[in-house]
């Protein structure tokens, strides 16, 4: 998971900070926040998902 979120960081999806006052006796967590590009990213993502499943759909509609 690291891999990806490190991925969406360098591409400007995601801001990310260290925890600034950590649980005694836990390390420090890494955070991550969607930025704007990554949320404009995310609603074309969804977008297309969304227009791939409408055109598979009678494909599989008739054959259930």
């Amino acid at each position: 998971m690291y891999p990806i979120l490190i991925r969406l960081a360098d591409r400007g999806w995601l801001e990310t900070s260290w925890e600034q006052a950590p649980t005694a006796g836990r390390p420090p967590r890494h955070l991550y926040r969607l930025t704007q590009t990554g949320l404009d990213g995310a609603i074309e993502l969804a977008r297309e998902a969304e227009r791939t499943r409408a055109q598979l759909r009678p494909l599989t509609a008739g054959g259930a």
